[in-house]
């Protein structure tokens, strides 16, 4: 079996080459649940690829499993918010079809920036599609074909392949489980056909990775001393969040280790970051580690310089010496 995907694991962007052993056009499913129209889609397009993005770890298992039975090879489900790999997997206009197949609504406010269809994530999707290429949204909840209904037609780049705002059926659609549950139950989808159009829209680059963080600092503390003084610490820039949970000392090396949570607006992070002994005395370097399959983004950077400050903050005669830092 295939090793495991997810969005720190894999190239920024996707390497299709090694994911696929052709390259032919590709076909993104958004949100995959049980895997079953994931699967249905990787079969009856043998000459496409086909991505399923997925954040339940229990659905990846699920999907996994079923393809591996099956013996499909032009399919790869990946661990990934829609959001993370808009922004740093797939590249402009490198999808032929996106398939998206009844998303969380999302409807209280506090929790509007997880929605999947809102301007910003709808202006990606645009941007990702092939001239040509399509757009299909299946949901069973008014509301949220209204707004999605709204929000696309307010969108340059995507015309509507339907004489109607939405379909409450599409003739030879595959059902998942929760599709035909529904209907069995009496509610019928609301379904959603775009087309993408040769109208010039914005296509931001992948966001790649930038240089290793790292920082040089003095300090008459040791490691041990350090951790002892730590308490949690919760920094924020502009739209990062940065949380320092924990700290841990390994005593016969002189090293200190910090729990990080860092937040960007299109990626998560759980990583530890390192504070360890140079050849001077009293000097160490604060850098990232791989724990997590941490990636060197700006929200990255900015925790590494949350631990170096705070460290050098712990003693009148504590300095930074030197950054290696994105601003």
């Amino acid at each position: 079996m295939p090793r495991k995907l997810n969005y720190l694991n894999v190239s920024w962007p996707l390497d299709f080459i090694s994911l696929f052993p052709e390259r032919r056009p590709l076909l993104v499913e958004i949100g995959f649940g049980d895997g079953d129209y994931l699967v249905n889609l990787a079969g009856t397009s043998p000459d496409a690829n086909v991505i399923g993005l997925e954040i339940s770890s229990q659905s990846m298992d699920k999907a996994e499993r079923k393809i591996s039975q099956l013996g499909l090879r032009n399919v790869r489900p990946i661990h990934a918010t829609a959001e993370t790999a808009l922004a740093h997997l797939l590249p402009p206009e490198s999808v032929a079809e996106f398939h998206i197949n009844f998303p969380d609504p999302w409807f209280k406010k506090k929790h509007r920036r997880r929605r999947l269809i809102k301007r910003e994530t709808v202006d990606m999707l645009t941007s990702r599609l092939l001239a040509g290429g399509t757009l299909l949204l299946a949901t069973d909840i008014l509301a949220y074909a209204e707004l999605a209904h709204e929000t696309f037609a307010e969108s340059a780049g995507l015309n509507n392949a339907l004489e109607t705002p939405w379909a409450r059926d599409l003739p030879g659609r595959f059902r998942s489980k929760y599709e035909s549950k529904a209907y069995r139950e009496g509610r019928r989808a609301y379904f959603f056909l775009y087309n993408r159009d040769s109208t010039p829209v914005a296509h931001p680059a992948i966001i790649q990775e930038l240089e290793m963080p790292h920082l040089f600092l003095h300090s008459p503390l040791d490691a041990a001393a350090l951790v002892a003084r730590f308490e949690t610490e919760r920094r924020r820039h502009g739209d990062i969040h940065i949380a320092l949970l924990r700290a841990y000392v390994d005593p016969g090396r002189d090293t200190a280790v910090f729990e990080a949570v860092i937040q960007e607006p299109t990626i998560d992070q759980h990583t530890m970051i390192s504070l360890s002994p140079r050849d001077k005395p009293g000097e160490y370097i604060v850098k990232m580690t791989g724990v997590g399959h941490a990636r060197p983004t700006y929200g990255m950077h900015r925790a590494v310089a949350a631990v170096g400050d705070w460290a050098a903050a712990q003693h009148e005669g504590a300095r930074v010496l030197e950054r290696k830092l994105r601003a």
